[in-house]
């Protein structure tokens, strides 16, 4: 029993170090950092390339960014899992049934990357 709860008290233990280390580093930061209670007027004007900023400070960005980002994020995704997949390819309890899951998984995306293809979101004109 105690080696049960043995891993709580380490986890219990951890927290406060880290607890600790955290509010020690904010403290240091309040003792260390230089104080200015009346900032010079430019630190609060915008800053862009040295210039003065012209026009608003809305813009609008296209849709297919985040289009890209939305297909990279999908094939980051299946690399990340078809590699632990790929590793354990060779081993004889390596069935049919995850031969099948990866099948049905890589169709899927492919079905997705499919789409985007007839939609033309992969042209960058």
């Amino acid at each position: 029993m105690s080696g049960y709860l043995g891993s709580y008290a380490t986890l219990g233990l951890l927290i406060v170090v880290g607890a600790l280390v955290f509010v020690g580093a904010f403290s240091a930061n309040r003792l260390l950092s230089p104080s200015a209670p009346n900032p010079a007027p430019d630190k609060y004007r915008n800053y862009e390339c040295g210039l003065d900023p012209v026009g608003g400070d809305w813009a609008q960005a296209q849709i297919r960014y985040y289009l890209y980002a939305f297909l990279y994020v999908l094939f980051a995704v299946e690399s990340v899992f078809l590699f632990p997949w790929a590793v354990i390819y060779d081993r004889p309890e390596f069935g049919a049934s995850a031969v099948v899951e990866m099948g049905i998984f890589v169709a899927v995306l492919a079905l997705g990357l499919l789409y985007a293809w007839r939609k033309r979101v992969l042209r960058w004109t």
